[in-house]
């Protein structure tokens, strides 16, 4: 099973930048979650966002 399977994507409504308090968007393709606001994207590792700022990766 995939990862994009197994992610619901409800969950974004609920979750939130740890840094900024901002909102994310869903990158399907890179299984991310990305704030525009801080310039990172969180991976989305098995299905689960990993929200740690050490994780993410600077957007360019």
């Amino acid at each position: 099973m995939s990862d994009e399977a197994n992610f619901d994507r409800r969950m974004i409504e609920a979750l939130v930048c740890p840094q900024t308090q901002a909102t994310l968007s869903y990158d399907a393709e890179r299984q991310e979650l990305v704030s525009k606001a801080a310039g990172l994207a969180y991976p989305i590792r098995n299905g689960i966002p990993v929200m740690l700022v050490d994780e993410a990766r600077k957007l360019d």
